[in-house]
């Protein structure tokens, strides 16, 4: 990847927050668990991801509740476009949840804003990406709102962000993805999906047609249809490539933003888990001794087991005119199989175990207790992932079911396994393939 341009903005840098995606609970505990500080998240409305989980009421007060019980902060997302006869039903979503002690509002539209200091005096205002700021008399005309944090557009380079940086007050904060999907139109402003299916993605409901294969047709030859693909001449004309900038910390943190947020509330638990995982890791060790700063190819290879497409630094170095980044393959990198997660100890299911002359612990190992995610067997390539720690390698040589029946695999969804692991393994630890 090529290299920024040294920045001049060095002094009073302070560790930012690491910002994670929350689709639903389980990926919320994910992510609080491998070391984000803040979790993003909608209710079942005026998110702009619908077709995520999501969460109800109740859903969204209990996880208020989780998250500040571990020190760690949530913000909700209300940052669709919405219409007029959509006003009565956010006015009454407001106020049912606006003494839930969310710790901020994401908007993007003025009229939410409004709404919002109308009936959340108290409420703390973070300004979406969707608004598209790109300099500082914007954002400081933002901030003159009432606007706490301002979500950069994706489009801003290192050298943009700094010059936003110092053209405020250091009383606002900045915040900036550094990973995950990109859509191909600026900040995500796009009608393509309104225009071809009826639903607005500037409402929570893209169907990401960026994304579907097209043909191009010769007017007088309709029955020839020639498929639009990559090939030495050409590549796809809208899908986006994905956001990696895990070897740009240093950059990321000396441009002055405040808070690093991760793409990916529709992608998975183990996605979640993972990817904040690897930029926990490096956000750590840079302020352990930032002169001596270096950078680890380990995280990348934690990054690259996850499904995504193929990763590209944004426009952080590169201007959208001149580099697109548009996608030079179809379809996603497959993810490293995602086997099982580590659960509580139990220990009656463990004296069964001991009852029927099964060693909990040996010279190969102890036994852990699991719930399975997708089929494992005896004779796999595993590993274990644990907060701040990459995957640790080792072979399933033994599974038992709680009724201690030794087995061959792990085949159901959800079913309670014990497997031997050579080093210890603690809740919450993922188990997946290895190579």
């Amino acid at each position: 990847m090529r290299k920024a341009k040294k920045m001049s903005l060095s002094t009073n840098i302070k560790k930012p927050e690491l910002l994670s995606p929350a689709g639903n609970f389980e990926k919320l505990k994910a992510a609080l668990l491998y070391g984000a500080d803040a979790v993003y998240c909608a209710g079942q409305s005026f998110g702009m991801r619908s077709a995520a989980d999501n969460f109800t009421i109740d859903e969204l007060k209990e996880a208020v509740e989780y998250t500040h019980a571990r020190g760690k902060k949530l913000y909700l997302t209300l940052n669709t476009m919405p219409h007029y006869d959509e006003y009565p039903k956010l006015e009454l979503f407001i106020n049912e949840i606006k003494d839930f002690g969310i710790d901020a509002f994401i908007v993007a539209d003025l009229g939410v804003m409004e709404l919002v200091k109308k009936l959340a005096p108290h409420m703390e205002i973070h300004i979406s990406t969707q608004a598209s700021i790109v300099s500082p008399e914007a954002a400081r005309a933002y901030a003159s709102l009432g606007a706490k944090r301002l979500v950069l557009a994706r489009e801003l380079s290192f050298r943009e962000i700094e010059a936003i940086r110092l053209g405020i007050s250091p009383d606002t904060e900045l915040e900036a993805f550094i990973h995950g999907s990109m859509c191909v139109s600026y900040s995500g402003r796009c009608m393509l999906s309104q225009m071809m299916t009826g639903r607005d993605g500037n409402r929570g409901k893209c169907t990401q047609p960026c994304r579907w294969n097209y043909v191009v047709y010769e007017e007088k030859r309709p029955d020839m249809p020639i498929p639009i693909e990559q090939t030495e001449l050409g590549t796809f004309i809208m899908s986006s490539k994905d956001m990696c900038t895990i070897e740009h910390i240093p950059e990321l943190i000396k441009s002055g933003i405040d808070s690093f947020k991760i793409e990916g509330r529709m992608k998975s638990a183990y996605y979640t888990a993972v990817v904040t995982n690897a930029y926990r890791m490096a956000i750590d060790k840079y302020f352990e001794d930032p002169e001596n700063y270096e950078y680890n190819p380990d995280w990348f290879r934690e990054l690259d087991s996850v499904s995504h497409r193929e990763y590209c630094t944004g426009y952080y170095l590169d201007s959208p005119i001149e580099n697109a980044q548009l996608t030079t393959q179809n379809g996603y990198i497959r993810e490293k199989a995602y086997f099982a997660t580590a659960t509580e100890y139990n220990n009656d299911e463990a004296k069964k175990l001991s009852d029927a002359g099964i060693e909990l612990e040996n010279t190969d190992g102890k036994l852990f207790r699991f719930i399975q995610r997708n089929k494992v067997c005896v004779g796999d390539s595993a590993e274990i992932i644990s907060p701040s720690r990459i995957g640790n390698a080792f072979c399933v040589k033994e599974i038992y079911l709680p009724n201690t029946a030794a087995v061959e695999s792990a085949p159901h969804p959800s079913m309670i396994f014990w497997c031997r692991v050579p080093f210890d393994v603690s809740e919450g630890d993922i188990m997946r393939s290895g190579n």
